[in-house]
């Protein structure tokens, strides 16, 4: 495991979601009490000097103002409700000139929007919360906005609301101190169990488990199962031997499964034609997938579509 210690900054501004903090920083605190040393530390900041209000009126008090505030490897840009209020020039100015400070900025929540309007966000693809994403691609058409739940594009990262705001982290402490890491953080938080591939009936081994949790994080954009073993920090024999003696199939044989499984719960329950869950799962074309889909569950999926609809 990498143990690098990384100094996370998070700038709080009025009405700011408690939610979204906890999610921000628990995990942070969990991957240190997992690793049993610090491999994160983290300080709270505002624009101004005093306590900032929660929306829901829990009061937190900044360590310092965002202008006095030292280098940090990133700043979490936390506002809520009324970030509209927040495209002034004193917060342009303020996050403008203490930009240079950070490695990476973050916008959680409605954050990406006020980085936006610093202009901090020209060039780079980011996400926001849903109901105000069609604004955001509007009011800034410098910024390649998108609908994932989070977006890290090189040293800018974005999220859509509270609860991906943990998705977000859970992929940071992947980043940067492997797989196994993040799982556990997650499993402390009962977070990341899925349903798609119940048939699979993985047994409680870290190792398999870690590595789909990977692989169902790439589902879309399949990775090599190399590149899936380097992430665990094993090599690849040393990963497919062990697949066979817990498993019994092959890790490829399991991602597979998994990505059809995702394909049978899309044509179960969405509308989305068989084209579009091709690509949604990783397949070039639907012949390919309805192919494998139909040896994985021995029907094609617009059968099983019909037969979900039908019951």
């Amino acid at each position: 495991m990498d143990y690098q210690q990384r100094s996370v900054s998070v700038l709080l501004f009025p009405g700011f979601s408690n939610l979204c903090l906890a999610n921000a920083v628990e995990p942070l605190r969990a991957a240190n009490t997992l690793a049993r040393r610090e491999l994160y530390r983290w300080s709270y900041l505002a624009i101004d000097a005093g306590a900032q209000l929660s929306s829901s009126r829990l009061p937190v008090t900044p360590e310092a103002t965002l202008a006095r505030a030292g280098r940090a490897d990133f700043l979490f840009v936390m506002p809520s409700y009324g970030f509209e209020a927040l495209g002034v020039p004193a917060v342009v100015r303020a996050l403008r000139a203490a930009a240079p400070r950070f490695g990476t900025l973050v916008g959680l929540d409605t954050g990406s929007l006020v980085l936006a309007a610093a202009g901090l966000l020209d060039g780079y693809r980011a996400t926001s919360h849903w109901d105000v994403l069609s604004a955001f691609e509007e009011r800034y058409p410098e910024v390649d906005v998108v609908t994932d739940r989070f977006v890290i594009d090189r040293d800018r990262a974005s999220c859509g609301g509270a609860t991906t705001t943990l998705d977000l982290m859970l992929e940071l402490v992947r980043r940067h101190h492997g797989a196994m890491l993040s799982l556990d953080v997650a499993a402390l938080f009962m977070h990341g169990e899925r349903q798609a591939d119940p048939a699979l009936n993985l047994p409680p081994d870290r190792v398999v488990r870690a590595a789909a949790a990977m692989m169902r994080r790439h589902v879309e954009d399949p990775v090599p199962v190399a590149e899936v073993a380097r992430a665990l920090g094993v090599s690849q024999r040393g990963l497919e031997q062990h697949f066979a003696r817990v498993v019994g199939r092959s890790p490829r044989q399991v991602y597979g499964a998994i990505r059809l499984g995702e394909a049978l719960r899309l044509a179960e329950q969405t509308r989305l034609s068989m084209a579009e869950i091709a690509g949604r799962v990783g397949y070039r074309n639907a012949s390919a997938m309805t192919r494998a889909f139909k040896a994985e569950f021995g029907a094609p999926p617009q059968r099983m579509r019909a037969a979900a609809r039908e019951g």
